[in-house]
């Protein structure tokens, strides 16, 4: 070591600086080495180096944070508290102490999986019931509740469409559709975001060499916080023999006067959309997703699919919890109307300070912030992490280069306090 510490003393700044050169390259090379021998691309090494690095270029001090306790309104990293505006706990149904009971008897009784495909050994009680009271939420005959929410979009429609279908999606929609879309081998035609005279075009377009099409939106879209005008898709899917899937992911809990979506909010019929699609991971403060609709659908499904026949059943904590959080909010309806006066509040403030929400609605917990590029989204959201308010960078290629934004979740937990704080402090930051 001294040898060597001898040879660097004699070096000149100019000879450190190549000799530095030299080993960073060395190590790049080595991590592409190591990343070819995956099939990882090139890219990977600028990738690992953007979450490894906590300076202005890297994020390695905004993801993959370790968190304490329960996801809520506050937040813990290291022991210090946060406002939280990155859970999608809407209804603050994880965490709540019945749905934590009912999630702890379950296991209690059942274990902790059901340790089978549920088209054998798996089948517990409580799926059933989940499936059944999902359904009738809703408003439609039956459900089928999938291990995951993406598997749930991507099991879905890859194995209902085949070659000769045509699949319709929303160019924003989330990429679990996408990749049923990939999976079915259909002609897959995105439509410009919340365009519905463009997806008219393609319908009249494309439709007659179609055996079917699907059209696929979403209830909330989880970047922009819009929704889209069901009543007129209900009309373009019938005038045009279409079926149509709206993704709840975002909007079940959230609108409607007592939480039940985007067919409440509008007062449609839920029986007019073909598949309703939800994850159980939002306001149902569990795991997993499900596809509600007629009973031929999800005996189909159920029986044939092979998310769910060759995957184990959801497991016991998982449908407890769920079921149980779905039970209080039919008997809380006040906690949706306490999430729609937060909403409404951080949509007026925001606009109020010169901020630019995008296209959300005032109804949707899921608020855009957006800031540019993504320089400044990063730097936005360090202010606020300072500040004790915890919103994160949302940027290319998750939106376009220009769109960069904060992504904030209103939940019913939060108090105004809380919202007005970060608005607070994003109007102060906007104008230095």
């Amino acid at each position: 070591m001294g040898n060597t510490d001898d040879q660097l003393s004699k070096l000149s700044a100019q000879e450190k600086r190549a000799l530095l050169d030299k080993l960073l390259k060395e190590r790049q090379r080595s991590q592409l080495q190591g990343a070819d021998r995956f099939g990882f691309p090139p890219e990977y090494a600028a990738l690992a180096a953007l979450y490894e690095n906590e300076d202005g270029d890297g994020i390695a001090d905004l993801f993959f944070q370790s968190f304490e306790g329960t996801n809520g309104n506050l937040a813990s990293i290291a022991g210090r508290s946060f406002s939280n505006f990155c859970s999608y706990n809407y209804l603050g149904m994880s965490g709540d102490p019945d749905v934590s009971r009912a999630a702890i008897k379950a296991i209690e009784t059942y274990g902790t999986s059901v340790s089978a495909s549920r088209l054998v050994s798996g089948e517990r009680p409580f799926h059933r019931e989940l499936e059944q009271e999902i359904a009738g939420w809703i408003g439609v005959e039956d459900s089928i509740v999938f291990v995951g929410g993406f598997v749930t979009n991507e099991d879905t429609i890859g194995h209902l469409l085949g070659p000769d279908d045509l699949v319709v999606y929303d160019s924003l929609i989330h990429a679990s559709v996408q990749q049923g879309a990939l999976l079915s081998g259909a002609r897959a035609h995105p439509f410009p975001h919340n365009n519905l005279d463009a997806l008219d075009n393609i319908l009249q377009r494309q439709r007659k060499q179609a055996r079917r099409t699907l059209i696929v939106v979403e209830g909330i879209y989880s970047m922009d916080g819009d929704i889209p005008d069901l009543p007129r898709l209900i009309e373009m899917k019938e005038r045009h023999a279409a079926l149509l899937m709206v993704d709840e992911a975002h909007s079940l809990g959230v609108l409607g006067k007592t939480g039940r979506g985007i067919a409440e909010h509008f007062g449609a019929d839920p029986k007019a959309v073909d598949l309703w699609m939800g994850t159980l991971s939002k306001s149902l403060a569990s795991c997993g997703g499900y596809i509600a609709g007629s009973s031929d659908l999800v005996n189909y499904l159920r029986r044939t699919a092979p998310g769910f026949v060759y995957s184990v059943g959801i497991s016991p904590a998982n449908g407890a919890a769920a079921l149980a959080a779905l039970r209080k909010i039919a008997k809380t309806p006040e906690r949706v109307e306490t999430l729609r006066q937060r909403t409404r509040l951080f949509h007026t403030l925001a606009r109020d300070a010169g901020l630019d929400t995008g296209g959300a609605h005032a109804d949707s917990a899921v608020m855009p912030i957006i800031v540019g590029h993504t320089g400044p989204a990063l730097a936005l959201s360090r202010v606020l992490k300072d500040a004790g308010i915890l919103a994160l960078p949302i940027g290319y290629p998750a939106v376009p280069e220009n769109k960069a934004r904060l992504r904030f979740f209103i939940s019913s937990l939060h108090t105004e306090e809380q919202i007005r704080e970060a608005v607070e402090a994003m109007r102060k930051h906007k104008e230095n």
